[in-house]
């Protein structure tokens, strides 16, 4: 790699981690699959093993475009701030000055997002959940993920970063598409709360949205005016970052607002967004060949990373 022309290119990457787990019991989630006595036989051993192999994925994501793993990188699929300790101190990430903001969040399953990010180049400012407060169609509240906000410098110029988990579409695509639209409405209007500070904020949107671009939520957001999608083009009937059925889906994707497509010196740049999907993240073998090669089929352990391709977006600081 030619260091010198790869020196001002900084990822910032989203990758949902499929049920990383720790092995013990937390009363207070269902969880109970996930302990050596549950459903998935889930271990020591096993988890190690997935550990490793999602830090393999994380030091490789971007590689080729940049001399650096990702700068920021999202995750979906954790149980708590204790498993993303035990991923930062792997081999493959011990030696990468990485940090992370987590909140534990009202989610049944007890899974969580966070926000790991490289300390000489990201500094957080600020860090707060945003609740997404929804009802079942049953009228109870859905107990769902929080949307974390972080606000921070990369590389010195302030940005504010969302990940995201939506609601899923267990019950019916359509049947729970209204909780995925009130998801894009609630960031909205934090965002709306922001502009009375600074209308001119640098913004990425980043997670699983368990919607495709094409999906109502995501046009929402899109309404806005404020964004621009760089992963729209990127699904395919061939390509996606996870495949259900046959079927490829985009439900990662990276969203930036229009201020990343300028080239003001001292700001950064949208270059490019890729799916990272190298052949050691796939099925190698049978009718699944080329999909992602996921921990558990069902409750079969495969050993694999995640049943989702990470996603990334590289920027450019002008200097």
């Amino acid at each position: 790699m030619d260091k010198e022309k790869f020196s001002n290119h900084y990822i910032i990457a989203f990758y949902n981690l499929e049920n990383y787990f720790d092995t013990t019991n937390d009363a207070h989630v269902l969880d109970d699959d996930f302990t050596p006595n549950g459903f998935k036989k889930w271990n020591d051993k096993k988890f190690y093993r997935k550990s490793n192999k999602l830090a393999k994925a994380i030091a490789h994501i971007g590689e080729g475009d940049s001399e650096l793993p990702p700068v920021l990188l999202g995750v979906a699929e954790i149980e708590n701030g204790g498993v993303i300790e035990k991923l930062l101190a792997t081999d493959e990430l011990e030696a990468i000055n990485y940090d992370y903001v987590h909140f534990d969040s009202p989610d049944e399953r007890g899974i969580d997002t966070a926000l790991i990010y490289h300390k000489e180049h990201f500094e957080v400012l600020e860090s707060e959940t945003v609740p997404l407060l929804i009802n079942a169609q049953n009228g109870n509240r859905d107990f769902t993920r929080d949307i974390l906000y972080v606000k921070g410098k990369l590389n010195e110029e302030e940005i504010h970063v969302f990940v995201n988990h939506w609601p899923s579409r267990r019950d019916g695509a359509d049947q729970t598409a209204y909780k995925r639209i009130e998801a894009a409405k609630t960031i909205l209007e934090k965002i709306k709360l922001l502009q009375e500070e600074n209308h001119e904020l640098n913004i990425v949107l980043m997670g699983d949205f368990n919607d495709d671009p094409s999906s109502e939520s995501i046009k929402t957001l899109m309404s806005s005016g404020l964004f621009v999608n760089p992963m729209e083009k990127l699904l395919s009937p061939v390509s996606g970052s996870a495949n259900y059925k046959g079927e490829w889906s985009l439900f990662d994707q990276i969203i930036l607002s229009h201020s990343f497509l300028n080239f003001e010196k001292d700001t950064h740049s949208f270059k490019k967004a890729k799916i990272f999907a190298p052949d050691f993240l796939k099925e190698w073998k049978g009718k699944y060949k080329g999909n992602p090669y996921r921990t558990y089929a069902g409750k079969k352990y495969i050993g694999g990373y995640s049943d989702h391709f990470p996603v990334y977006a590289l920027l450019k600081f002008n200097s």
